[in-house]
């Protein structure tokens, strides 16, 4: 049987309505064994599970970390950003008491419910 035939009997052999038994007793027929060699398991076992993929995964790990960090760090530097320049326009300066949204009359009617003068 030549390679071309083999090649389309592998083929056919994948399609959902043919009776897998049936496919690999012909291919057999024809001279296609999948017999692996010893040790083939552990050997495809090692390439998948070396070191540089684990190392290669913690790298890419990191990165997304890193890209995920400095959009959540940017957002949160133009939210402080957009409340000092609105504490600007409100109060008019930019001081610890504006900051905190205190003014001198509210200083006053705070001492004022206190004392009760």
């Amino acid at each position: 049987m030549k390679r071309s035939e083999i090649k389309n009997l592998i083929i056919r052999s994948m399609d959902s309505d043919v009776d897998p038994q049936e496919a690999a007793r012909r291919l057999e027929e024809e001279g296609v064994a999948y017999d692996f060699g010893k040790g083939f398991s552990d050997k495809v076992m090692e390439v998948v599970f070396k070191p540089a993929l684990v190392i290669k995964r913690e790298a890419e790990f990191i990165m997304n970390m890193n890209y995920a960090f400095k959009r959540i760090a940017i957002t949160g530097v133009a939210a402080i950003v957009l409340l000092m320049l609105s504490i600007f326009l409100m109060e008019g300066s930019f001081s610890l008491n504006s900051f905190l949204g205190l003014s001198d009359s509210y200083d006053e009617s705070i001492i004022c419910l206190l004392t009760g003068k």
